[in-house]
């Protein structure tokens, strides 16, 4: 019966015959707008996640691997040795394995330091600053095993101020932050399986009768399910082709907006802010309407064959 309905349809279906009136059951125009809303969302929850990794790389190869070193009275005498007692600070410093740069700040640096908390006038203040030395380690995760006690040796009274629980914090943060865009991808990806699911049913629905009287004359349950799956593939690959275009230019804005966060700069690569996006997702949008045209498939596949078991 069902090689004889396949017959039959070869041959007196026209080319482009919709036999199941699904440009009607299924719309173009709502569905692919739901679907390329939902796109949209899921670029910015892709941009969010990506975000999130880059500056919290960022954080540990900057700040986790950055020292602090205060030593009040910097410019007394040392005890023991000729010179300052910064000059001794910093030549054991640079001394150190796993220490790749010891600098001094300028009185001008330390200043502008100051300036936000003590405002314009911090240059005729009469207190004593400690001298402040900047440190750069040769890699984030150096072992510097009993500096602190040889610079108290050097110049009792130094502070090692370490940035990792700060790092610690903002890497906690940022896998938050990650996590966060997991779950909003998994929520847009079950409501854009809702919504297809949704408007194949009320397809069905509308076109009830015509699918009884194809499936009476012997269609089978795969060959319905297989063209209202293909209708909402089209439709919903659109969506996600719109969403993922309109995402684009937002995009491309924000990563302007975060590229100094990241240590980039807007032009690098000669591309304008084209080179600051990253290329993972570069890789990701593209693949936005093919993650649509996936969930359609599945939805539209499923929910009509559910459907159609329960005609009688």
């Amino acid at each position: 019966m069902a090689r004889l309905f396949r017959r039959r349809r070869a041959l007196l279906r026209p080319a482009g015959f919709d036999e199941l009136g699904l440009r009607r059951a299924l719309s173009d125009r709502m569905l692919p707008f739901l679907v390329a809303a939902m796109a949209f969302l899921a670029a910015l929850a892709l941009a969010g996640a990506v975000g999130a990794a880059s500056l919290a790389r960022h954080w540990r190869e900057g700040a986790g691997a950055s020292l602090t070193v205060q030593v009040p009275r910097g410019d007394a005498p040392a005890s023991g040795q000729s010179g300052t007692r910064l000059a001794a600070v910093l030549a054991l410093l640079r001394d150190t394995k796993g220490i790749r740069e010891a600098r001094a700040l300028t009185d001008d640096e330390l200043a502008e330091l100051l300036r936000p908390w003590l405002g314009s006038g911090v240059e005729r203040l009469s207190l004593p600053l400690p001298a402040v030395v900047q440190v750069r380690l040769a890699d984030a995760t150096a072992e510097l095993g009993g500096l602190t006690p040889r610079l108290e040796a050097a110049a009792p009274g130094t502070l090692v101020e370490n940035h990792g629980v700060w790092v610690g914090r903002l890497t906690a943060l940022a896998r938050s932050l990650q996590a966060c865009a997991g779950m909003a991808l998994i929520v847009v990806a079950a409501v854009a399986a809702a919504v297809i699911a949704v408007a194949t049913r009320a397809g069905l629905a509308a076109r009830r009768e015509a699918i009884e009287i194809v499936h009476g004359l012997g269609a089978t349950d795969s060959y319905i399910a297989a063209r209202f799956a293909f209708r909402a593939t089209r439709l919903a690959a659109a969506g996600g082709l719109v969403g993922a275009i309109a995402a684009l230019p937002v995009l491309l804005e924000l990563a302007t907006l975060t590229a100094p966060f990241a240590g980039l700069q807007p032009d690098e690569g000669g591309q304008g802010g084209l080179g600051v996006l990253p290329p993972v997702l570069w890789l990701a949008l593209p693949g936005l309407p093919l993650a649509a045209a996936a969930i359609g498939f599945l939805a539209a596949q499923g929910t009509v064959r559910r459907w159609l078991r329960r005609l009688p």
